[in-house]
């Protein structure tokens, strides 16, 4: 059964940095690629960040390019989003999500069919 359950969410004042965790369970990191999503409140979510599955190619929203790093850790089965320079628009509930592809073609508009809970991340002074 996938599962996937982030974490490492909270306060930080704006220039602040945060590392979220996305722990999955239920299949092999390297099989599947892996997608940060966010949705502040009032908006519609929004893709962050996706790393594919067999060799961790990196992909960004424009909004956190340069700020914002996905990696992972395929022995821990964990992907890490780690946050730079934080600013109150990236206050929202972080989610992370995956589907049956390897790759991050179309991954900030394609549906992943298995998310987490989410992690909330506040940014304010």
């Amino acid at each position: 059964q996938v599962q996937l359950v982030e974490s490492g969410g909270g306060l930080v004042r704006p220039g602040g940095s945060l590392t979220l965790s996305c722990s999955a369970s239920g299949f092999d990191l390297q099989s599947r690629a892996i997608a940060w999503f966010r949705q502040a409140p009032g908006k519609e979510r929004e893709g962050v960040s996706c790393i594919s599955g067999p060799f961790g190619a990196d992909y960004y929203a424009d909004s956190v390019m340069g700020r914002f790093t996905i990696s992972k850790d395929n022995a821990k089965n964990t992907v890490y989003l780690q946050m730079n320079n934080l600013k109150p628009d990236d206050t929202a509930v972080y989610y992370c999500a995956t589907d049956l592809s390897p790759l991050c073609v179309s991954w900030g508009t394609r549906v992943f069919n298995s998310w987490g809970q989410g992690t909330r991340v506040t940014v304010s002074s």
